[in-house]
């Protein structure tokens, strides 16, 4: 039996893959712990996981301000590159910077056989580094390893920010360490992530997909009444930084399909609007693991795990990329023609409609909807990732 802990950001999408792992590890009678921030994820972990929770050297007045910055950031408008500036600059160096001591604390006192860190918890691996404690990577957003072709400045500029945090905390040299040399772990399939020159410690397990620990209500019956036939489609657009424009967006999915014989369901929350169209289902969280499977279509940001829920059964998409890794996920959504892209800025209610009829009625999309599904299947998820994890182990 080993001990394995996990580092892990207060981001759900990034901790989610990991109860996967760690289930598996306990199953296979290994120690597993969670080190984190964040108090609450304790009744998310799979039985016989320890949560190790994250000291901060901080006055409580001063969380109080960080607490209001965070919540200030959620309503800054960002595109783009310049949402990759304000993710490194405003979210991911200070969090790393305030993670560390207590990271390095941990540690020294636990000392783990294997640590497997978050790509966007730098700070694991330096920590890591400096006790001297083998490190796995844990990869939620497979767009910060790929090289764009056409913007390859964009990653240069990514690796100095993890380089110059490096060097601040102790660690020399111009190699970033963000990305384990030994083994990264990327939830996709090559097949979706495309072609790559990444040498062998990547290893592509397919996506990771935990079932949500608590379920959200929902309308069941008004999703049966509307009859099987009916197609359906999924709208979820993550996290927006702006109400009105959360509002503008949903006005346009409104007047692309309150007319048409299909039922819509949307997150969001409902007292945003002055009237629903009848077709729609709007709650603030659904259950969405168990609708997905109901859908013709799902209508997203291109958000990794959302994209990847989707294709897991072998669904196609509409993807309206926003900021931050989306552009991305929504390109190889795009390149392997299993879905649709439009531009959030400038799309129209007609174009949508368009879209969809296309998604629906076009079998090439489902078809190849359907070929990333088996290649997401034969990559192996948690128990391949595992495997790997002992072979690191054993190494």
């Amino acid at each position: 039996m080993a001990k394995f802990s996990f580092i892990v950001p207060p981001f759900t999408g990034h901790i989610n893959p990991t109860l996967s792992l760690g289930n598996e590890l306990l199953r296979r009678k290994h120690s597993v712990s969670w080190i984190s921030p964040d108090p609450g994820l304790k009744s998310q972990l799979p039985s016989g996981g320890e949560l190790q929770v994250l000291s901060f050297k901080l006055e409580e007045e001063e969380k109080n301000k960080l607490l209001e910055q965070a919540q200030e950031l959620q309503k800054k408008k960002t595109y783009g590159i310049d949402s990759l500036k304000f993710l490194y600059e405003e979210v991911l160096t200070p969090m790393n910077t305030y993670m560390l001591e207590g990271i390095e604390e941990i540690l020294s006192e636990s000392r783990p056989d294997v640590v497997i860190t978050d790509h966007q918890v730098f700070a694991g691996a330096v920590a890591s580094l400096k006790k001297n404690i083998p490190y796995a990577t844990s990869v939620t957003a497979p767009a910060s390893i790929k090289v764009n072709p056409f913007f390859p400045k964009i990653h240069e500029w990514e690796g100095e920010q993890v380089i110059s945090f490096q060097k601040k905390f102790g660690i020399s040299g111009n190699k970033r360490m963000d990305c384990s040399s030994l083994l990264t772990l990327v939830y996709v399939s090559k097949e979706f992530f495309g072609e790559t020159d990444l040498s062998s410690n990547y290893k592509f397990i397919g996506p990771v997909i935990t079932p949500r620990a608590q379920k959200a209500d929902f309308d069941w019956e008004k999703l049966e009444t509307a009859g099987e036939q009916r197609p359906k489609i999924l709208v979820s657009i993550g996290t927006t930084f702006d109400l009105s424009q959360k509002k503008q967006f949903f006005k346009k999915v409104f007047e692309a399909f309150e007319n048409e014989n299909v039922t819509v369901i949307a997150v969001s929350d409902p007292e945003l609007f002055d009237s629903i169209p009848d077709n729609f289902i709007i709650q603030k969280q659904i259950p969405q693991l168990d609708l997905i499977p109901h859908m013709q279509t799902v209508i997203c940001h291109g958000g990794n795990n959302t994209v990847c829920e989707t294709l897991s059964h072998g669904i196609p998409l509409i993807v309206i990329p926003i900021a931050y890794d989306q552009s991305f996920v929504s390109e190889c959504v795009t390149n392997k023609k299993a879905g649709i892209r439009l531009n959030f800025n400038r799309f129209n209610p007609s174009q949508l409609k368009e879209a969809f009829s296309s998604v629906l009625n076009e079998t090439e999309y489902r078809q190849n909807a359907q070929a990333i599904k088996r290649s997401f299947e034969e990559s192996g998820g948690a128990v391949k990732g595992v495997d790997y994890l002992e072979v690191l182990l054993k190494k």
